[in-house]
């Protein structure tokens, strides 16, 4: 058991997990909180607003949700280089870059989840807001109390997005020990230097984590009530 315990002790100092894992948790929190707030704005208001050129608009942000991290990477890498536009903000291999590079990320899934909600329920709630004599305000409230659960979900996927993420990070924050290096790329160093076995451990550690996390949200979320029974 000591022996063990010594074996996994020198693991995770070697490999700097124990600040990986924080470096993971804040970041995928800062990263999430950020990206929510933009995009859950953003798909209000874009399902709101009436305007020349929307559609090209709703087609470049399903274009963004699935557009390839390192390419998010490569480009935010670019804006925050010391010759960049953004390189005053000393923000490369900073946790502070890849917040970044994860919130432009992120932000259109969830802009695009909450675009695709809103379409297919709002209007029938705005219909019947209307017919109370709601101001637009207390609609506007009604249409997202309404569809708290879908909103849920699109926030949801954008913290899992986030916390399964490696080019982009590793990009923009360099994979340095004890200072940008995350779980995700934590596993792809152990795997380049043929460390498979620690590894996966780490992955199953990371996918523990993500359990919790979830099953921690859906205690405090309190909304939809029709999975009790499973």
């Amino acid at each position: 058991m000591q022996f063990m315990k010594n074996l996994l002790d020198t693991f995770f100092s070697d490999v700097g997990v124990f600040d990986a894992i924080c470096v993971t948790l804040q970041l995928a929190f800062s990263a999430t909180l950020i990206s929510s707030v933009l995009g859950i704005f953003l798909g209000l208001l874009l399902e709101r607003a009436r305007f020349p050129g929307k559609r090209i608009v709703i087609r470049i942000n399903r274009t963004l949700m699935g557009v390839p991290p390192v390419v998010i990477g490569l480009v935010v890498y670019m804006l925050v280089m010391r010759r960049g536009p953004l390189g005053r903000l000393n923000m490369l291999f900073t946790i502070r870059g890849m917040i970044l590079a994860q919130v432009l990320i992120i932000t259109p899934i969830i802009c695009g989840m909450t675009y695709t909600s809103l379409l297919s329920k709002a209007p029938a709630i705005r219909t019947f807001a209307k017919t109370m004599g709601a101001s637009p305000a207390q609609t506007q409230w009604l249409v997202v109390k309404e569809l708290k659960n879908e909103l849920y979900f699109a926030v949801v996927t954008g913290f899992g997005r986030s916390i399964s993420e490696v080019g982009a990070v590793m990009l923009v924050g360099g994979n340095i020990k004890g200072h940008t290096r995350t779980m995700t790329t934590t596993i792809s160093l152990l795997k380049s230097q043929g460390i498979f076995t620690e590894g996966l451990t780490l992955g199953v550690l990371l996918l523990v984590m993500a359990f919790i996390i979830q099953s921690l949200a859906d205690f405090f979320q309190k909304g939809d009530k029709t999975d009790e029974n499973y």
